[in-house]
């Protein structure tokens, strides 16, 4: 799944390990530089960042109305109290707040600012899950594991355990290597945090930064050692990043992997209870939108309209939008039931985009997740979704959810946008090395390298990832809807991909390769970047759909 933006590398945060601890490595590796925060909004030629031309597409549209645009988040939740989300955050005006009641008989009990749906009984969550391959697994093993053909009428349930026991089986030995990989680094991370810390005269939960360790002065080699560790993950990460967001990050990584290793399988009964195979349109979940895995939707939703020029986190995109909250992505993969039914919810609701950073490998309910898809389109919402950070390309191995639909009906919807990550320099790095990419089945790139967002502890939180690029494209589809409110799904989706400048011609690494090029434009099918001055440009000249 792709909801983690990138998380702290194995390869890299051990090489820095190493360098730092190396006797003869007195300084720190050169850093790299530092980008703006806001270099996703700004314009190639007049800043030099490849970012969206921001500036100019508000110049466009200077004096002209806005009309508010509803836009849904379907990701790990928000938190509802961050200073630049609380004011953009869509509200339930049908509800009464806390009364218990379901004022609006929508099926769901105070849901002022939107939904929870791994929510359970007593306020708690399941937002800690494994991936659909290993639940898929432990399901069909019981029937399939000692078998070698197919038993008679069950020739197509025994091809998806194939399947399913494939991917399964190249998840574990991942997961496995990742944990050896990184349970040491994340021992000697809080070793070593103990030593700073100490040093600085901190207290055991307080956190420091790459400004502290400049005030260290100290002739212990454990000290200086671990301050050359911390030196060199500061510059990895990020300069505005703390020791305790690091390290907590990396818990909740190997909480996942763990969790892929050594499965809880009933945490969704346990917690919700009830069943994800059945989708009878029985409620459940609850309303509260903010657990402790809420950083990622917070800053997917931040992209999108944190408040504007209000001299605090980040600017968002769109200037008048409403953020409708739907919690449906746990630590883990996502259920098909809970996509299904969180599109259905945003629709009903009201919004007119539904940001969707979010993925798996294997989708056994697809069927449901198409309906809802279907039934966005037949409404005339416009679905934008991260393409996925496994740096593969997605027309040869499917994501999921995608616009592929299994009934055969089609593909390449009108009211879908499948969106790749780019960094911040047009050159041979212009494409996120993380992310996946399609000549057919991704729409096109947006930043998504080294991007500023709002969290819940802090002003900023800097990080790589697909997750960003979608809600940085939702963020223009609202835009141009603000001031071209009768634009239809289609047409939107349309000034996007038109909007996107091909760049015949530009040599990139291929995502995952250190050495083979290709050219940028064969890894989607507009082979450009996203850009809100030109997408407001091309709405201009559309006639309204007269939705």
């Amino acid at each position: 799944m792709y909801r983690i933006f990138k998380p702290v590398t194995g390869l890299l945060l051990s090489a820095a390990l190493l360098v730092s601890f190396n006797s003869n490595a007195q300084v720190a590796p050169k850093p790299a530089a530092e980008l703006p925060k806001n270099w996703h909004l700004m314009d190639l030629k007049t800043d030099g960042y490849f970012g969206i031309s921001l500036n100019q597409a508000y110049q466009f549209v200077k004096g002209k109305k806005s009309k508010t645009v509803v836009i849904a988040t379907i990701d790990s939740g928000i938190d509802t109290a961050q200073a630049d989300l609380k004011p953009v955050l869509w509200t339930n005006t049908k509800e009464i707040p806390g009364n218990g009641i379901d004022d609006d008989k929508n099926g769901y009990i105070d849901d002022v600012h939107g939904w929870d749906f791994l929510g359970g009984p007593g306020g708690k969550c399941d937002f800690t899950e494994t991936t659909e391959e290993v639940r898929e697994y432990n399901k069909l093993k019981g029937k399939y594991e000692n078998l070698t053909s197919a038993p008679a009428g069950s020739e197509k349930e025994f091809a998806y355990w194939e399947q399913v026991k494939l991917t399964h089986d190249a998840t574990l030995t991942k997961s496995k290597t990742e944990i050896d990989q990184l349970q040491p680094v994340m021992n000697a991370l809080m070793a070593t945090s103990g030593y700073i810390k100490k040093a600085l005269n901190l207290k055991s939960d307080a956190s420091f930064t790459k400004a502290d360790l400049a005030k260290i002065v100290s002739k212990s080699d454990t000290v200086t050692q671990s301050k050359n560790v911390w030196t060199s993950v500061f510059d990895q990460q990020g300069g505005n990043e703390t020791n305790a967001k690091i390290i907590n990050e990396l818990s909740e990584y190997l909480a996942k992997l763990n969790n892929d290793v050594n499965p809880d399988l009933d945490a969704r009964k346990r917690i919700i209870g009830d069943n994800p195979d059945v989708n009878d349109g029985k409620p459940y979940g609850n309303n509260i939108l903010k657990f402790a895995d809420a950083e990622h939707g917070t800053g997917v939703a931040g992209l999108i309209g944190a408040v504007r020029n209000n001299k605090y986190g980040i600017d968002g995109v769109a200037d008048n939008v409403r953020i409708m909250a739907i919690k449906a992505v746990p630590n883990g993969d996502e259920y098909d039931k809970d996509i299904a039914n969180a599109i259905h919810y945003a629709v009903d609701n009201g919004a007119r985009i539904i940001n969707m950073s979010f993925g798996k490998k294997l989708s056994p309910h697809k069927a449901w997740v198409d309906e809802a898809f279907k039934y966005a389109a037949a409404k005339n919402v416009l679905l934008v979704q991260a393409s996925g950070n496994d740096n593969q390309d997605v027309d040869a191995k499917p994501q999921f959810p995608n616009d592929t639909f299994a009934d055969g009906s089609g593909t390449d919807a009108d009211n879908v946008i499948s969106v790749g990550a780019s960094a911040d320099k047009m050159n041979e790095n212009l494409a996120g090395t993380f992310s996946n990419y399609g000549k057919k089945n991704v729409d096109v790139f947006a930043p998504g390298v080294k991007v500023t967002s709002v969290n819940m502890d802090a002003e900023f939180n800097t990080a790589d990832g697909t997750s960003f690029s979608s809600p940085i494209t939702a963020g223009i589809a609202a835009l141009v809807l603000e001031y071209y409110p009768n634009l239809s799904a289609k047409q939107l989706k349309q000034v996007i991909l038109e909007s996107a400048t091909p760049l015949p011609g530009t040599m990139v690494l291929k995502p995952g390769s250190t050495t083979e090029k290709v050219d940028f434009t064969t890894l989607s099918k507009t082979g450009g970047i996203v850009n809100a001055y030109k997408a407001l440009l091309a709405a201009s000249k559309l006639k309204p759909a007269g939705i």
